[in-house]
């Protein structure tokens, strides 16, 4: 599996988590200039931009470690155009989800790792 599929089941699993977590997804892969959301849920009315980070098991680093300063700008982009777009008044917050597969098996998730207010 090349790592656009991964990111691509890693985000699947991500919006399966949420929404076994009572979140209602808004949107996924929303695009503003230079940044793409992932996934923008909400939950008890406080709107959530997720980055979902996917990585086999035995990694060097964490996945959130990939959300460095330059994507978290890039990010803050998208989510203000998202805001101004329709209009937001609700409380809004950046979370990061790591998902963990197997090295053998990738469609094995190993765990998955929800980060609210990451940054």
């Amino acid at each position: 599996m090349n790592t656009k599929l991964i990111g691509a089941y890693g985000e699947q699993l991500a919006a399966r988590y949420l929404r076994g977590e009572k979140y209602k997804i808004l949107a996924a892969n929303y695009r503003a200039g230079t940044g793409e959301i992932d996934i923008i849920a909400e939950k008890r009315k406080v709107i959530c931009f997720v980055e979902v980070k996917t990585r086999k098991e035995g990694g060097m680093f964490d996945p959130a470690e990939a959300v460095d300063f330059n994507k978290q700008n890039n990010l803050k982009s998208a989510a203000s155009a998202y805001i101004s777009r329709y209009k937001i008044k609700n409380e809004t917050r950046f979370d990061i989800i790591e998902v963990f597969l197997s090295a053998e098996n990738p469609y094995n998730v190993i765990k998955i790792n929800h980060i609210p207010n990451a940054f």
